[in-house]
């Protein structure tokens, strides 16, 4: 098997463990409905251009940040935001389930899942070189 249908599998599996989680801590079920697609107003830096959209894009779609939410959560006894941080995994797992992974400062498509990403393509060397 190769890397990228392990990946989505990770995914999936963080999708199960988020919904589960918050399942058994009681969470609103509007509330999720409601932030699920939060992270992905980072989109918006796209409007300025490709860097600007691909960085906010990557602040907001790595496991670190609903991570570091969700220690803080249960390290400072912040209950309350532990709903936030399953959702915000919720959505990261779904997401690379579903393909969608962390972008490249070329264009929106360029993700470390794509196919294109792992063959020697010296057309994306050379788009990557001209927005240095």
């Amino acid at each position: 098997m190769t890397p990228r249908p392990l990946l989505h599998l990770e995914g999936a599996a963080v999708f199960a463990f988020s919904l589960f989680a918050y399942h058994s801590n009681h969470g609103s079920w509007s509330l999720f409905a409601l932030l699920f697609l939060a992270p992905d107003l980072s989109m918006l830096g796209y409007l300025a251009n490709a860097r600007t959209g691909a960085s906010a894009y990557n602040a907001f779609h790595t496991y670190v940040g609903p991570l570091l939410l969700l220690l803080y959560s249960i390290g400072a006894g912040r209950p309350m935001l532990l709903p936030l941080a399953f959702i915000w995994l919720a959505h990261l797992g779904f997401d690379r389930m579903l393909g969608y992974g962390l972008k490249y400062p070329t264009h929106f498509k360029d993700t470390h899942l794509s196919p294109d990403r792992h063959t020697f393509n010296t057309t994306v060397l050379q788009a990557v070189a001209k927005t240095e």
